[in-house]
């Protein structure tokens, strides 16, 4: 994808969240979009979603992803393991599943 379709794309979920500071899917796709290239301030929307949103299940993988990517696997492990307990809580079974087969690859890592 071209840079120029990225600022766009980035443009428009940094737009969402002046409107309205509290949209999850925005904040969501903002963090995705920064890991990429600014991971301090990825981490800052995953942080606030985890903090603010804890019932939003899909940032527990990503976070705990990016957590991992970034040589922090005990935090990875922390985020994993509290989205088993959300997912679980939520009988968001498929989630609860890929959420525990990361933390159990990243328990078998070392």
């Amino acid at each position: 994808m071209s840079p120029e379709a990225e600022k766009t794309r980035r443009e428009f979920l940094e737009e969402a969240l002046r409107q309205d500071p509290d949209n999850t899917f925005a904040r969501y796709g903002l963090a995705m979009e920064l890991a990429k290239t600014e991971p301090a301030s990825a981490w800052t929307h995953f942080e606030y979603l985890l903090i603010h949103h804890p019932q939003y299940a899909a940032t527990y993988y990503q976070a705990g992803m990016f957590l991992l990517a970034q040589g922090r696997p005990d935090e990875a492990r922390k985020v994993l393991a509290a989205g088993v307990e959300v997912t679980g809580r939520q009988a968001k079974h498929h989630a609860q599943r890929e959420l525990q087969a990361a933390l159990e690859d990243l328990d078998n890592r070392g």
